[in-house]
């Protein structure tokens, strides 16, 4: 009976799921706020909790995690990250120190205390790689001269990941300084050994996952995944890290190959993920701490368009590809919710997980919005502020040389 109960409960979750992903994408939105929505109708207060698959759904949820790391580190080379780091680097501090302190001042006032202000520090500071991405494509900016910077701040933003995460699992998990300097030792020593492999002996690596077979690639490389990532999680480390890394390791054909096939498992269970963090909050938590977030994604949504529009400005590109790199960065998502899952599990601070689902939903809605109005927006009011005709024009030392846009 209980395996009837937990497939009809599962069952009826997944074709939800598919039916707000289409109802999302019929308005170009991201469905990231409509599976939160869908979580907390279904979870702790909402309007028909679920019991007999909730701890499945909270093994999805894990693997969903897993996935979303996995596909990121298939993203990029250990090359391209070493690259990166060496050039944007100025970019990831200034966004880090825009975006991150927002997050931690306001749990400080509110009295929450350090562990929670370096989570919500995360929360506010990481964008959502998989909503921007979207945005792009649907906007047709995959080719703009602001788009590479755009995907400079991300990759340094999830490269930072590695170091961050093991630093919040050792936190939220209480343990003393040593125990958590020895973590984020071993996760930092993990991260440069996989990069120094990646870069020495990446093609032999890809060549021992490789296969011709369809099947034989995903099941290889899920399993050494979960795997890998079982063994950083044991470690204390994190097991989005060790995902992260494994798909860093991976290069070339397979990585091509691993991220059509692992795509589809991706968008299930990282959807599943959602549903899980929703199930876990309880919806009248969120109206005590709305004003709160709202004011915070307000903050971090200005500090982001300076973020991109800084970035854009120092690698040259023209004032409106600036407003638009600004922006673009602006959506959280995903990486946001992994953050707050962390600190919500280990029971750090109860308000923390209304508000990093009130703070994701307004983000993830303002995001698309921001990307596609920011420019035009500054357009305008750089016009009406401009001077009116009968005023002298500024001398030509005075102007500022044209940028290609």
């Amino acid at each position: 009976m209980h395996s009837a109960v937990l497939l009809i409960e599962f069952g009826s979750i997944i074709l939800g799921l598919g039916l707000l992903g289409r109802f999302a994408a019929r308005f170009r939105l991201s469905p990231i706020p409509l599976y939160l929505l869908a979580g907390l109708a279904f979870g702790e207060g909402g309007l028909l909790p679920l019991g007999a698959s909730e701890e499945f759904i909270a093994t999805g949820a894990e693997i969903g995690v897993i996935l979303l790391l996995l596909m990121l580190g298939l993203e990029y080379t250990a090359s391209d990250l070493v690259s990166n780091l060496k050039t944007h680097y100025p970019s990831g501090l200034v966004d880090c120190a825009l975006n991150a302190l927002p997050g931690a001042a306001v749990a400080l006032l509110l009295g929450w205390g350090p562990v929670a202000a370096v989570v919500l520090a995360g929360v506010t500071w990481i964008s959502s790689s998989g909503v921007i991405a979207k945005v792009l494509g649907d906007l047709g900016r995959v080719g703009n001269r602001e788009t590479p910077v755009i995907l400079s701040v991300l990759v340094l933003e999830d490269l930072a990941m590695a170091v961050y995460l093991p630093i919040v699992t050792a936190l939220v998990a209480g343990v003393g300084l040593l125990a958590g300097s020895v973590t984020l030792a071993v996760a930092l020593g993990a991260a440069g050994l996989v990069l120094f492999l990646a870069l020495r002996y990446g093609r032999l690596i890809s060549r021992f996952v490789s296969s011709d077979d369809p099947e034989k690639l995903l099941l290889v490389v899920l399993g050494l995944t979960i795997l890998v990532a079982g063994v950083a999680q044991q470690l204390q480390v994190s097991a989005a890290v060790g995902a992260f890394l494994v798909g860093i390791a991976l290069s070339g054909e397979v990585a091509e190959g691993a991220h059509t096939l692992l795509s589809p498992l991706r968008d299930l269970f990282a959807a599943v993920f959602f549903v899980f963090f929703g199930l876990h909050t309880d919806p009248s938590s969120i109206p005590p701490v709305l004003l709160p977030a709202l004011g915070l994604a307000v903050v971090t949504a200005l500090t982001k368009i300076a973020t991109g529009y800084w970035a854009a400005r120092r690698a040259g590109i023209s004032v409106k590809g600036r407003w638009r790199a600004g922006g673009a960065l602006v959506a959280r998502g995903e990486f946001s919710i992994v953050i707050a899952g962390l600190a919500v599990a280990a029971g750090v601070e109860p308000s923390l997980g209304p508000l990093a689902t009130a703070y994701v939903l307004i983000l993830v809605v303002l995001g698309p919005l921001t990307a596609r109005y920011t420019e035009p927006v500054a357009t305008w009011w750089s016009r009406r502020r401009a001077p009116h005709p009968s005023r002298p024009a500024p001398r030509a030392a005075e102007t500022e040389a044209p940028v290609a846009d």
